[in-house]
């Protein structure tokens, strides 16, 4: 299974990326990435991406060479289904006007149809993913006028088969959207102390957040560092409590920009 992380607040992306990838692990993966915003001063963001074939290791490598910096971003570990593990097929993947970038956990059933259908509009395809028709689909609902949100809920709608995916777009470079449409891997979004977490499972999150919201199938989360609001695929409000889980003391990691071992127990 591929794993997905988000973070949007004030501190530095990079190396919380890189330690909740660090978590998900486990779900089994062959290639790695993360991408950045990072501000351009004009109210847009520039996306920062790295990506690397095999284990972490070689994405960390990359990472301590081209040092992406922001305080939004979004990281992803693919198991390759469509194309094989390269760099090109690493994901985040960009739209074609560097306006979006995505990650999807799933498959999309109808990503012939949807490339097809992109490419007629000039959108150029740089991977063999089926995922790569998402971030393009979502650009071109934006420059249809949409927001983000808005975009990332019609993409949806399109979307055939089960899907978890989580978007940036440049021109929203403090918010992150997710959205899960069929059952597709679980995700959860997690708020508070002024920042917004969204990932694969609630071990990753749950170091830097008590406030927790599993998202629905058929659902889309708008995430910030001042908190989420819920929809649904037609842009209804979903209102429902947050779930809680008590603190629990944070098992020792590796800091892997560093390579300094957790302290032995």
């Amino acid at each position: 299974m591929c794993g997905i992380l988000g973070y949007t607040g004030s501190r530095p992306a990079t190396p919380l990326l890189l330690a909740g990838l660090a978590r998900l692990e486990y779900r089994g993966y062959d290639s790695a990435g993360i991408c950045v915003a990072s501000s351009n001063g004009n109210g847009r963001a520039d996306f920062e991406i790295v990506r690397a074939a095999g284990k972490l290791p070689a994405l960390v490598e990359r990472v301590r060479a081209e040092r992406p910096s922001g305080s939004t971003g979004i990281g992803h570990t693919r198991w390759a289904t469509h194309g094989p593990a390269t760099v090109a097929n690493a994901q985040p993947l960009l739209g074609g006007g560097r306006q979006v970038v995505a990650v999807q956990n799933g498959i999309v059933e109808n990503h012939a149809e949807l490339r097809a259908e992109l490419s007629g509009r000039g959108y150029h395809f740089s991977s063999d993913t089926d995922a790569e028709c998402i971030p393009h689909l979502i650009e071109f609902y934006m420059s249809e006028g949409m927001d983000l949100a808005g975009a990332v809920r019609a993409a949806a709608r399109r979307l055939r088969g089960a899907n978890a995916v989580v978007a940036m777009a440049a021109g929203e470079p403090d918010r992150l959207v997710a959205m899960r449409v069929g059952h597709a891997g679980g995700l959860v979004i997690g708020t508070g102390n002024g920042e917004g977490l969204v990932a694969s499972d609630l071990a990753t999150i749950s170091p830097h957040a008590r406030d927790f919201y599993y998202l629905g199938a058929g659902e889309v989360a708008e995430i910030t560092a001042g908190g989420v609001t819920l929809t649904g695929l037609d842009g209804s409000i979903i209102s429902r409590p947050p779930s809680q889980v008590p603190e629990a003391p944070a098992r020792p990691r590796a800091d892997l920009l560093s390579g300094t071992p957790p302290p032995v127990p």
